[in-house]
């Protein structure tokens, strides 16, 4: 057994105005920041930054924008400058640094902008992020409401916000497990009326445990996607998490291919875990993602043809940035393609092909 200090970090750190008491709550802050954000990839050569007094701007066309802090050591690092050191030079010289990386960084040659249209919060357009091309962003908003059709609004389903030392207490900032900003989300919630059984707990003693699940993500690039599935003793007013057992943990990156990913990896998880045990689909996942693939260019050929294996591997390659390694590569790279057939019939029988795969990793 083990002791989760992640939920007391969230809770320990997050102002006033970063903690939700419902998920209904939290996503109507996610929705509005969504709704009012425009997110486009652009040609380095396209865009400007230049000093506004000790600040900078961004400029493209006729429009400009502030650059926050987060977005301002996004755009310093695809410039290739050191962001620690221009914080401490005159604004013009900055500008000029980031202006001159952009324009003969051969290595980045676009940019992702996110940039947020003023509201009551935001009085000014504001860069919020900058990140490569192929980066793939997941909304805050579409994953809580995911979260929502599934357990409801985490106050009076049967996955919550857990009490305290097992019991229920009144749901407020101060307990919430609940949390998101403008750059990032985070998400606890346990079934702690609904315990699993045990028959030899400790000390060959029957026992029982809780079920708690954890969510992240962040739409800016702070953070990758995941979800964490765990049992538990309890959760004390500290928002420690004590007795943890059984911890599983899955991480995507936010690569091109990230948003089908959540819905083909995480996604039915989290079915699983609303209707019982999730452990069966985690433990297949797992297992296939150790396995490795001697001759992928073989394997792949083997099973949809040589031209199909080279096309398969150059989609992975492209969205997910590495090279099929392993059976769960060859999974996802199979998904992939399938996404783009436009006859369904031909799609689910190549899904069907790809999920033949899965199979081997038993």
């Amino acid at each position: 057994m083990s002791t989760i200090t992640t939920v007391n970090k969230e809770w320990a750190s997050r102002p006033n105005d970063e903690r939700f008491t419902s998920l209904s709550e939290m996503h109507d802050m996610m929705l509005r920041l969504k709704t009012n954000s425009r997110a486009s990839v652009v040609a380095n050569r396209e865009v400007t930054i230049i000093p506004d007094g000790e600040d900078l701007m961004i400029t493209r066309g006729n429009s400009a924008a502030n650059i926050n802090e987060l977005a301002f050591s996004q755009i310093a690092q695809l410039a290739g400058a050191p962001a620690g050191y221009l914080r401490d030079l005159p604004a013009p010289i900055v500008a000029d640094c980031i202006n001159y990386g952009l324009k003969y960084n051969r290595d980045v040659e676009e940019v992702g902008l996110l940039v947020t249209r003023p509201d009551m919060d935001v009085p000014d357009m504001q860069l919020r992020a900058a990140t490569g091309p192929r980066y793939g962003r997941i909304w805050n908003a579409d994953i809580v409401h995911g979260l929502m059709r599934r357990f409801g609004d985490g106050r009076s389903g049967k996955f919550r916000i857990p009490g305290e030392f097992g019991k229920q207490v009144p749901i407020t900032k101060q307990n919430t497990t609940l949390y998101a900003g403008t750059r990032d989300m985070f998400v606890f919630l346990a079934d702690e009326e609904n315990r699993v059984e045990l028959p030899n707990r400790r000390g060959n003693k029957a026992g029982n445990f809780a079920r708690g699940f954890f969510v992240w993500n962040s739409e800016v690039g702070t953070a990758t996607l995941g979800a964490a599935f765990f049992l538990f003793d309890y959760v004390c007013m500290n928002r420690i998490i004590w007795g943890v057992e059984e911890f599983k943990e899955m991480r995507i990156r936010h690569t091109s291919g990230a948003p089908h990913r959540w819905v083909e990896e995480i996604d039915p998880i989290l079915d699983e875990y609303r209707n019982g045990s999730a452990q069966p689909v985690i433990a297949a996942i797992e297992s296939a993602r150790d396995k490795k693939i001697a001759d992928v260019n073989a394997f792949l050929a083997d099973r949809f043809g040589a031209r199909m294996s080279k096309v398969l591997m150059e989609r992975h390659e492209v969205e997910e940035g590495k090279p099929i390694e392993t059976l769960w590569d060859a999974v996802t790279a199979g998904t992939s393609y399938a996404r783009d057939m436009p006859n369904q019939d031909q799609r689910v029988a190549f899904e069907r092909q790809a999920g033949e795969i899965m199979r081997l990793a038993a």
